[in-house]
């Protein structure tokens, strides 16, 4: 089986990748080419979760604008 390119990657599929790539990494038990091999990669999977993060978030905003909720802000509960 093939591995999914970054961009086919789900946001939960993603984290699980920029998680092992953070580990692998921390340990330091990789060669240098390896590593550097292994941060590009994070990088590009880390900038792909936050493109996912803002598509959400732009979401919700469209969402919240549509009901009538004061884009950008929240409601202080409990006051």
């Amino acid at each position: 089986m093939s591995e999914k390119s970054v961009s086919e990657m789900t946001f939960e599929e993603a984290m699980v990748v920029l998680e092992q790539v953070v580990n692998q990494l921390e340990r330091g038990e990789v060669a240098l080419e390896q590593s550097i091999a292994l941060y590009e990669k994070g990088a590009a999977v880390k900038a792909h979760c936050a493109s996912k993060l803002a598509a959400a978030e732009a979401k919700v905003e469209v969402i919240r604008a549509q009901e009538g909720s004061a884009v950008g802000t929240s409601p202080v509960e409990g006051m």
